[in-house]
């Protein structure tokens, strides 16, 4: 399929640092176990973001091609991960990277949901890391849905055309700076190509459909499904005693993937999630931030989406036509990279219609 401008711009963005406190990565860590296809890079993948005693953000740096954030949850034996990014590759460079902060090794990995960008580096762990998600991204990743998804192909269905690109842009560059900067925009892509087809998915081993308590030493971690939204099978990981959620996407730094949505339930799954006692979210892309004012914002954006798809729907618009159409710029104070009508994705309207035709 042609190369559209927003999978190049995906495909090359840079997770922005965080705003809290950043801890350094040592890199002269010798590793423990060989690389997995998809692991060369330039260190450190990752900035580790302490949040509190204990709790860090891991967000990439964009050396090597990671694209969710991960939650690292120190307790007294052992580390517990929330997410284990797109690629086997990206895992073990979290995990190699993290015996700078802790000597504690790896027991628990939460998947936040079944999307590849969150679930796929699940694969590098051994029988002794229980892998813990909802029933339904068990059931997804059992039936290869990780792997064959519209979100997928979204994100990673163009990193052939974005390598091309890339290549072509090289051999018309002349000065060397630029050749220099292309060369090793080609590298970080040319290894994600390989992480990328060097998955095999490996599902959660232990699920859950409500709610899964932890206690490690003095340390509480709730496991909580609030309800449909992002997927319908989103994972909330909340300290009540720090007064923290990981979010997955199911509350991130922007605007969510909405493939795979269920609209009205998310607006009230927030609503839900707004009920816990935190102060601090940690999402699955962009920064950690405080507080609950984007829980309003994300509400009041899918409202206005909602909204609008239901009219278009109503009037026999096509939702190819309708994804065109659709105009949140009354949106934009919260979220600035709104400047023109048609600016949400395709997948969000034809998720909208999908819905709107009774499919589940």
């Amino acid at each position: 399929p042609r190369m559209t401008r927003s999978r190049l711009l995906a495909l090359l963005a840079i997770v922005a640092f965080g705003t809290v406190a950043i801890t350094a990565t040592r890199t002269d860590q010798a590793p423990s176990s060989p690389k997995p296809p998809g692991a060369n890079y330039k260190a450190p993948a990752f900035t580790f973001n302490k949040i509190a005693d204990g709790v860090y953000h891991a967000v990439g740096t964009g050396s090597l091609v990671v694209m969710s954030n991960a939650a690292i949850i120190e307790g007294d034996r052992d580390v517990l991960v929330v997410d284990s990014h797109v690629t086997p590759g990206g895992a073990w460079a979290l995990r190699e990277e993290l015996k700078a902060i802790t000597p504690k090794p790896i027991r628990w990995v939460v998947n936040s949901h079944f999307h590849f960008d969150h679930s796929h580096g699940n694969q590098i762990y051994g029988p002794e890391v229980e892998i813990i998600g909802h029933e339904f991204a068990r059931a997804q990743m059992v039936a290869g849905k990780s792997q064959d998804s519209p979100a997928r192909e979204f994100f990673v269905g163009g990193i052939p055309a974005t390598i091309k690109t890339l290549e072509g842009r090289l051999a018309a560059a002349t000065d060397e700076k630029t050749r220099t900067q292309i060369q090793e925009q080609l590298a970080v892509q040319r290894n994600h190509l390989e992480g990328v087809n060097a998955v095999t998915p490996a599902p959660p081993t232990m699920t859950l459909t409500q709610k899964m308590t932890l206690h490690r030493g003095g340390r509480e971690i709730q496991l909580l499904f609030l309800g449909r939204g992002h997927t319908a099978g989103d994972v909330v990981l909340y300290l009540p005693k720090e007064r923290i959620i990981a979010t997955g996407d199911l509350l991130v730094n922007g605007t969510s993937y909405m493939g795979d949505a269920y609209f009205t339930e998310w607006i009230q799954t927030i609503e839900t999630l707004k009920g816990l006692d935190f102060e601090t979210v940690l999402p699955g892309h962009g920064a950690a931030f405080t507080g609950k004012e984007k829980l309003s914002h994300w509400q009041a954006y899918m409202r206005d989406f909602w909204e609008q798809a239901q009219k278009f729907h109503k009037a026999g618009t096509p939702w190819e036509e309708a994804a065109k159409l659709v105009d949140l710029r009354g949106q934009a104070v919260n979220y600035p990279n709104i400047r023109a009508a048609g600016i949400t994705p395709n997948h969000a309207m034809r998720r909208a219609y999908q819905i709107l035709d009774g499919v589940p």
